[in-house]
């Protein structure tokens, strides 16, 4: 049983701390089975968990490290002697810290920055015809005056409060034989584990190591770029001592268009015609999105129903990497009928017999009942509706007059 109160690994595997060696090889399969990239391609980080706690429990000695330690045990050994950072290294690539704070090392071993993640608003013109942008922003960077070291040679030393780790473990006793560890940031140091005297800073960055400065990037958005897609800065985010800077990834947020919506490498677009273009053809232009006058002709006698779709193809947008070859534009027509009484009744006589002919009128009996076509508001809905449920609300309250299993009497 864990003498200390983190049961964080065992919790990823789902068990509970005192499970035997098998039921722990059963969670652990389960669990990657399902989280497997494999099978789940958005779940890395979480297979990565299972593994690294895994990894650590089915191990005697570094789970009985982490019972009785904690997350401390873990990254110093047993009672603070030795690291245990090559088993983040050989599982993450990275540290303790840096598992649990979802920061990595580097390939060269050195830990490395948080990525910065910035949106960048497009237009569908932009995606369209590919852009190039500058894009400026504040980063910190090393000091120079004091490359990046807070102050003059020999004075940064280790913060004794925390002993250099940047933070204080504390340990409760909630119970015999139960206790708690927290963790926190060393207020002496804010947490880096180094302390300067106040003399000795330099004087550029104030003993911070670092100083904001200003930076222009300049962003390429290639043809066919989609929404969501990112454009990715290797190595230019913050600079810390001691620490590989991060990226800075762009993220794209197309805006959307006035005309045309995109599904892919197809564009969509709704156009009006009249009843006479819908019967007799029409041709009419609209602008593209690289500025290109667009003609589009449909021949007479061909009858466009309302709602229906017509394509043209290679006219949708650039494939990214591949912008000579394009998808299809469909075009959605949407026919406008004339208003009541258009025409001189004459007229629409003259204008029945070019039509094609109607079906033949039905006998109609001595019985039948006529009945007016009205004007239907969708907005509003049913009537019909609302009646029935009037009556069953009426019927309901009238069966409940009689009370339960009260019934009529029959003479």
């Amino acid at each position: 049983m864990a003498n200390v109160a983190d049961t964080k690994l065992y919790d990823i595997l789902g068990v509970p701390p005192g499970v035997s060696d098998n039921e722990l090889k059963k969670a652990y399969r389960k669990l990657a089975k399902e989280y497997h990239p494999d099978k789940n391609p958005n779940a890395g980080d979480k297979f990565k968990e299972i593994s690294f706690a895994y990894e650590v429990l089915s191990n005697p000695e570094k789970r009985e490290l982490y019972d009785r330690y904690g997350e401390q045990g873990l990254r110093e050994g047993s009672g603070g002697s030795g690291g245990m950072d090559d088993i983040f290294s050989h599982i993450f690539g990275g540290s303790l810290f840096g598992f649990m704070g979802n920061q990595n090392r580097s390939r060269n071993g050195r830990r490395r920055g948080e990525d910065m993640m910035h949106p960048l608003k497009v237009s569908l013109e932009d995606l369209y015809n590919g852009k190039t942008t500058k894009l400026q922003l504040s980063k910190n960077v090393l000091c120079s005056s004091c490359n990046g070291q807070g102050g003059k040679s020999g004075a940064v030393q280790k913060c004794t409060a925390c002993r250099g780790r940047g933070m204080r473990i504390m340990i409760r006793q909630l119970a015999p034989g139960m206790v708690q560890q927290m963790q926190s940031v060393c207020s002496d140091c804010n947490g880096e584990g180094e302390v300067i005297n106040e003399k000795d800073r330099c004087k550029k960055c104030e003993g911070k190591k670092v100083i904001k400065e200003v930076k222009i990037l300049e962003v390429h958005v290639d043809k066919g770029m989609k929404h969501g897609q990112r454009i990715t800065f290797t190595g230019e985010a913050d600079q810390a001592p001691g620490v590989e800077p991060g990226d800075i990834v762009l993220l794209l947020q197309e805006k959307e268009h006035e005309m045309f919506q995109r599904d892919g490498n197809d564009l969509h677009m709704t156009h009006k015609i009249g009843l006479v273009e819908a019967l007799c053809g029409f041709q009419f232009t609209f602008k593209h999105l690289d500025a290109r006058q667009i003609v589009v002709k449909y021949p007479p006698g061909k009858v466009i129903e309302p709602g229906s779709v017509r394509v043209v193809r290679g006219e949708g947008m650039p494939q990214y990497r591949n912008p000579f070859e394009k998808g299809d534009l469909y075009i959605k027509f949407d026919v406008q009928f004339p208003e009541n009484n258009w025409i001189s009744p004459e007229k629409l006589t003259e204008l029945e017999d070019l039509l094609p002919s109607r079906p033949e009128v039905p006998n109609i009996i001595s019985e039948a009942e006529e009945v007016d076509l009205q004007e239907f508001d969708t907005t509003r809905g049913s009537s019909g509706g609302q009646r029935r449920e009037a009556y069953n609300d009426s019927s309901d309250e009238e069966s409940g007059h009689h009370g339960p299993g009260v019934q009529c009497a029959h003479q």
